[in-house]
C-alpha cells in the first residue's frame, strides 16, 4: 500500500474531529476525500427509484452537500458514521422530492410495497418511498437500530459489511435486524 493512500483513513479521522467542531472547510475536505464514495451512495439510492428521473446523482449527492453545510457542524465518529449520516440526508432529500412530484400530481393511487433483500436492483416510485419513510417513522418506536438498518440499506444501498462498519455490529446481526425490520415494514405497509 502506498503511503498516501495509508494516511486517507487518518486523514479522514483528523477531518472529521475539525468538521465535528464546526470546521466549514473540514467538511469541504471530507466530501472531496469521500466524494466516490458518496457518489456511489447517491447512485445506488437513484437506481431504485427509476421513476424519479427528474433527480440524477450529482443533484442528489450536491443537495445532500448543501443540507450538511447548512448545519454548519456534524456529530460523527469515524467515516462509517459519516456515510451512514450522508445516507440519512438522502433519504430526507429523495423523501422530500417523491412528496414534491406525488403534490404536482395530486395524489394517486398507492401500490402494495413489498421489501426486497435484493432492494438496490428493483425500482421503486414516489408512493413506495413515501410509504416506507411513514412506516420508519412508525418503527422508530419500536427500535431505532432497526431503522438506521433499513435507511442504509433501503435508501442508500450500503451493503451488511457497510452497515456493520457503520453502527459497530457484525454483518450477521445487520441479516437478522434486516430480517426483522422487512417483517415489521411489511405488516406496517399492508
Amino acid at each position: 500500500m502506498s503511503e498516501a493512500a495509508s494516511s486517507v483513513p487518518a486523514t479522514i479521522t483528523l477531518l472529521i474531529d475539525r468538521a465535528n467542531h464546526g470546521e466549514a472547510d473540514a467538511l469541504n475536505a471530507i466530501f472531496a476525500t469521500l466524494y466516490p464514495e458518496l457518489h456511489a451512495l447517491a447512485h445506488a439510492r437513484l437506481r431504485r427509484n427509476g421513476q424519479l428521473t427528474l433527480l440524477d446523482t450529482t443533484a442528489l449527492l450536491h443537495e445532500s452537500y448543501l443540507r450538511l453545510v447548512r448545519l454548519g457542524q456534524i456529530n460523527v465518529e469515524n467515516r462509517s458514521h459519516f456515510l451512514a449520516y450522508a445516507a440519512r440526508t438522502m433519504r430526507s432529500i429523495v423523501v422530500d422530492f417523491a412528496r414534491s412530484r406525488l403534490a404536482q400530481r395530486r395524489g394517486g393511487g398507492g401500490d402494495d410495497v413489498v421489501l426486497d433483500t435484493d432492494s438496490a436492483m428493483a425500482p421503486a416510485g414516489e408512493e413506495e418511498v413515501i410509504r416506507v419513510h411513514e412506516a420508519l417513522d412508525e418503527l422508530r418506536h419500536a427500535d431505532e437500530r432497526l431503522v438506521r438498518v433499513v435507511e442504509m440499506r433501503y435508501f442508500a444501498g450500503l451493503t451488511e459489511d457497510e452497515i456493520g462498519s457503520a453502527l459497530g455490529i457484525t454483518d450477521r446481526t445487520v441479516r437478522r435486524m434486516w430480517d426483522k425490520a422487512r417483517v415489521m415494514l411489511e405488516v406496517a405497509l399492508r
